[in-house]
């Protein structure tokens, strides 16, 4: 077997172990917490500074995968999911709104470090002008990643069940524990790790191509969050009268369903054109994407039925999206030169948690005062941000060659 094919199993697998921890703590916090009586803004607030320090992570962690390399920095954020989890085994006395919330941060960072190295580590496995591979294998392990994410949620559920809360917890460790200890091993510690020791203050992209695809991807995930992360499940619970195992399962499933599409898109593009993705490809899935909340919000105001409407909607919406997602993961990567790779995959991120963020606190907002379709007319101008900054990006791809 190709010796790089090995380190991206290798790098694939740790990401697997991780992802499912990670959609697991999740919602294990978030049954745990409404168990022990803590209302939705409470349990919403215990996730703000996960959210936030994957802004932070994401602009330090290329840079600091860039000086101690990519693995390390793989295993530093496994290190750090560990003791997140274990820091939650304390008593119920102990589980303070403030001491979650920092728990939830360190898990944070680790997500994103973790992200960060495995999406970067994937350039370095392959020669130069492996463009129809590297596309194959970022959309593989992207695609796999958000499908075992909604895994996690059933995989967190059922630990809950069977284990309770802090075997559930103590379970997930042991996992991560076995995938740190292959990863340590069997990928090169000098992964990533640039020659140049790249300085602090090269943290920021100064390419303009890495710079607009960061901004488009800010919109992108912003688009998704403000109508995804709080307005869609309390409406689907307070409208529609789903209860909360059927609001958690249908998630979970688009999760799944939305990383499947995500790893098959270079084969669904390729049925379309058989050019590399480039900045045209990129704008025309984010003007395809924004029809669909467009259409929505307008289905919703002409009064037809709510529940097959936001179904229907959100299946549609997810393909699209995952689209947009793979086109963009690949490119970053595609971009960014070897020495780079990791600072610039470390900033792209960055706008991408940057973008959830606000997504994440305008969901809450626009929810509040102007309901669901309000939400749905705010990710349209957000989708429409990221199409308008995506026509500025350069179309030089190559044709892919067949087979």
């Amino acid at each position: 077997m190709d010796q790089g094919f090995k380190h991206y199993l290798t790098v694939t697998g740790g990401y697997w172990a991780f992802t499912i921890t990670d959609g697991a703590i999740r919602m294990l916090v978030v049954l745990y917490f409404h168990g022990l009586g803590y209302s939705p803004l409470e349990i919403a607030m215990l996730f703000l500074f996960y959210e936030f320090f994957g802004i932070v992570t994401n602009l330090v962690g290329g840079w600091l995968g860039a000086r101690v390399g990519l693995n390390r920095c793989m295993n530093i954020g496994m290190i750090m999911q560990i003791g997140a989890l274990l820091m939650l085994t304390v008593p119920d006395a102990w589980l303070s709104v403030a001491y979650v919330m920092v728990a939830q941060a360190i898990s944070g960072i680790a997500k994103d470090l973790n992200k960060m190295s495995a999406k970067a580590g994937v350039k370095l496995f392959l020669p130069d002008k492996s463009e129809k591979k590297l596309f194959r294998w970022v959309a593989i392990l992207t695609g796999s990643k958000n499908a075992l994410k909604g895994a996690g949620f059933f995989i967190g559920a059922l630990l809950l069940a069977w284990l309770e809360f802090r075997g559930a917890l103590i379970a997930l460790s042991a996992l991560l524990l076995v995938a740190l200890i292959i990863t340590w091993t069997l990928l090169p510690g000098g992964l990533g790790k640039s020659a140049s020791k790249p300085k602090f203050s090269q943290i920021f992209s100064k390419s303009p191509q890495v710079n607009r695809l960061s901004a488009a991807r800010f919109f992108l995930f912003g688009a998704r969050d403000i109508w995804f992360v709080v307005g869609l499940p309390v409406f689907l619970y307070a409208e529609l009268g789903w209860s909360f195992t059927e609001v958690g399962a249908f998630f979970a499933l688009w999760v799944i369903g939305y990383g499947f599409v995500q790893g098959s898109a270079p084969a669904m593009l390729r049925s379309f054109s058989r050019r590399d993705p480039d900045g045209s490809m990129v704008a025309g899935a984010a003007f395809a994407l924004l029809a669909v909340p467009v259409a929505i919000a307008l289905a919703m105001s002409q009064g037809w039925d709510l529940q097959l409407v936001i179904i229907a909607g959100l299946s549609l919406f997810g393909i699209a999206f995952a689209i947009n997602s793979a086109v963009h993961s690949y490119l970053i990567v595609s971009w960014s030169e070897r020495e780079h790779v990791s600072m610039n995959v470390g900033f792209y991120y960055m706008a991408n948690a940057g973008g959830r963020l606000a997504g994440t606190l305008l969901s809450g907002w626009v929810y509040q005062s102007h309901g669901l379709t309000g939400c749905l007319w705010w990710s349209a101008g957000f989708v429409l941000a990221a199409a308008l900054i995506s026509l500025l990006l350069p179309k030089q791809a190559a044709p892919i060659a067949p087979g």
